[in-house]
């Protein structure tokens, strides 16, 4: 059998691995000219009961223990004045949900592939019914078996449902700070070695480290989706909004090294699903896309390995797709109606 994944990014990559491991073979597409084409994000916090259980699964645990920061899951937690509300600071050996940079897990996973896995430059147009990919260069493949774990706005997608992402309402105003303990030596001593966040209802800033001495901003509002667009003074617009917090939070909106980036959040209808086909099936933002409240990688990376041990360990494709689609899709409507009005919580401390 030939099995395709669509995305290679933490989802695709444990499916592939993990396929792998139990000698299935497998090709990866994405549409990214080569590995280092774009930064991968900021850091995630891979849970015991999800994410690591993946990575124990594809023979990775002891790599990702080498690389995470578990001095990454200390919390700060501050009212607008500045003032300590809250302050987590992980106990010696605590290693229930370490951080680890989205660029370092996907090198971690790309490194344990056989070589020429990740077919790179091969962007999805569609899905031509059923087992043929046809990609934006005009290449087909023909495949027993497409996966698509191709994120929010998934090109495997519509092969199953017609669903699309609605906007949540909440948007995110991404800002980076570099070589902090030099340059930035206050904000640094302000978010400590994990993340610190200070919210007032209406809006939040969220302060998260990275490796490399980087720090990564979070500028959280409920605007329209195309704010920015039509706001000729992005960081004025900022501080009127913010004018009543603390100088030292401030240093989050006007201090930051480099262009903001914007990032509206978008979310899945609740619950989402679809008829079952024997030929495709999604996996992490594209089968379950839910606001960022630290399930999304988790949850892909779960979905991953149950699939490849599905695959793995069945008679057929239409089984195995079954057997992962019958746990799956109960679980992911379970999370996502916990959460489907959870992006306001990203303006709430509590």
């Amino acid at each position: 059998m030939t099995i395709s994944i669509i995305g290679a990014g933490p989802g695709g990559l444990t499916c592939a691995r993990i396929l792998q491991q139990h000698g299935v073979p497998v090709t990866v597409y994405d549409r990214d000219p080569h590995p280092r084409a774009r930064n991968q994000g900021g850091t995630l916090d891979l849970h015991a009961d999800d994410g690591q259980l993946a990575l124990r699964e594809a023979g990775l645990l002891d790599e990702f223990f080498a690389l995470a920061r578990p001095e990454g899951q200390e919390m700060r937690k501050l009212d607008p004045l500045g003032r300590l509300l809250e302050h987590h600071v992980p106990a010696e050996g605590e290693m229930f949900k370490p951080e680890i940079d989205r660029g370092q897990l996907r090198g971690l996973l790309l490194d344990s592939l056989k070589p020429d896995t990740v077919h790179w430059g091969r962007t999805l147009d569609r899905v031509e019914a059923p087992g043929r990919l046809r990609f934006t260069d005009g290449g087909t493949v023909e495949t027993d078996l497409v996966i698509g774990a191709d994120g929010a706005w998934s090109r495997v997608r519509p092969a199953v449902s017609a669903a699309v992402p609605g906007y949540t309402g909440i948007t995110f105003l991404e800002a980076w700070f570099d070589d902090v303990r030099n340059a930035h030596p206050e904000l640094a001593e302000l978010v400590g070695q994990g993340s610190a966040m200070a919210a007032d209802g209406e809006r939040c800033l969220f302060a998260q480290r990275n490796s490399g001495d980087h720090i990564r901003v979070y500028i959280i509002q409920r605007l329209p989706a195309d704010w920015i667009g039509s706001s000729s003074d992005v960081r004025g617009r900022l501080l009127d909004a913010f004018s009543d917090w603390s100088p030292s939070l401030l240093r989050m909106i006007t201090d930051n090294d480099g262009p903001y980036v914007d990032r509206p959040l978008f979310a899945l209808p609740v619950p989402h699903t679809w008829e079952h086909r024997p030929w495709v099936t999604l996996l992490g933002d594209a089968a379950h896309l839910m606001p960022p409240l630290g399930v999304g990688a988790n949850l892909a990376m779960l979905d991953a390995c149950e699939l490849a041990l599905a695959l793995a360990g069945s008679a057929t494709l239409d089984e195995a797709v079954r057997v992962y689609e019958a746990t799956m899709l109960p679980r992911s409507a379970e999370i996502a109606r916990q959460l489907e009005n959870g992006a306001q919580g990203l303006l709430d401390l509590d």
